[in-house]
């Protein structure tokens, strides 16, 4: 991985203040700070910046800013961008400049809806049900088999995911890439404006289970009113499972009881389409941008 010059991304929150001091509670870290975190390990020797979009006093990006940055990631939150909230307006603002920009951009459950909404397309609250923990039996579309961010992947897989929300309809440019029962929309690129490239998905490969555990903790009220669970132990009880597969993930009896595999349980292969991201978009931006010179120092 190249070191000098470094790589430089930008993660962007999706969370409001108040979300990022409740999740620091329960998780230890916000969704960007956690975000940062897995791509430090990613890329060693990266400078990896943090802004916050959402947030009244965020100053607005302008897209030749943006475009010094190798790579953008938005990370997920609680944000509904279905709502017409000042807080979503200045995160859509955001996206849209990044996409004017033409950096790489990544996204992952609030942060794929962001992409959507901001290139045109809708979002809804899911009509049915959530997923929770895990999104079950994920598979590519044709495109999608043939797409760089899913050729590591099997025919079927799982995902660690929690989101009550879903992309409806996806905007002109966009390639859907997979999907399971529960939601049409799990993985998508999204070509938009002259330059403007993104890749998300529905679901979390930045997270570790632990983090999944303690989202659920934090949403548990609602995953009891919604029917996933029937009280706050059902929660509990499954949290305490992704704690453990947390501290030991080569726990086949753990594999068993929450009936995953090496795609959940290995930290590399989930995380697969964030891998993918940085070999096939963000190494290449680096390498056109910094040139051989620059790559040779």
């Amino acid at each position: 991985m190249p070191t000098s010059p470094p790589l430089r991304v930008l993660v962007a929150e999706s969370e409001t203040p108040e979300e990022r001091k409740e999740r620091r509670a329960s998780a230890g870290r916000s969704a960007g700070e956690s975000y940062a975190a897995t791509l430090a390990q990613l890329m060693p020797g990266s400078t990896i910046d943090r802004v916050t979009p959402s947030d009244a006093d965020h100053t607005p990006m302008r897209p030749d800013t943006l475009a010094a940055y190798d790579a953008v990631f938005l990370s997920g939150s609680p944000l509904h961008v279905w709502e017409d909230q000042p807080e979503t307006r200045r995160q859509l603002d955001f996206m849209r400049a990044v996409y004017t920009s033409g950096t790489p951009a990544f996204g992952s459950c609030a942060g794929l809806q962001v992409a959507v909404a901001a290139a045109g397309g809708t979002v809804r609250k899911m009509p049915h049900r959530q997923e929770a923990g895990l999104a079950r039996r994920l598979t590519a579309t044709a495109a999608g088999r043939d797409h760089p961010m899913l050729a590591a992947r099997p025919a079927v897989w799982d995902a660690p995911a929690i989101h009550g929300d879903e992309v409806e309809t996806l905007p002109e440019g966009a390639t859907l890439l997979a999907g399971n029962a529960a939601v049409r929309v799990q993985a998508v690129e999204i070509r938009h404006g002259d330059h403007g490239i993104f890749w998300g998905v529905q679901y979390h490969p930045e997270l570790a289970p632990g983090e999944i555990g303690a989202a659920l903790r934090r949403q548990a009220d609602g995953l009891v009113e919604a029917g996933l669970a029937r009280d706050g132990d059902d929660v509990e009880a499954q949290a305490a499972l992704f704690d453990a597969l947390h501290d030991a993930p080569d726990d086949h009896a753990l594999w068993w009881r929450l009936g995953i595999d090496a795609q959940v349980a290995e930290e590399p292969r989930r995380r697969t389409e964030l891998i993918a991201f940085i070999e096939h978009l963000v190494l290449p931006t680096w390498e056109r941008r910094r040139g051989p010179a620059a790559i040779a120092a």
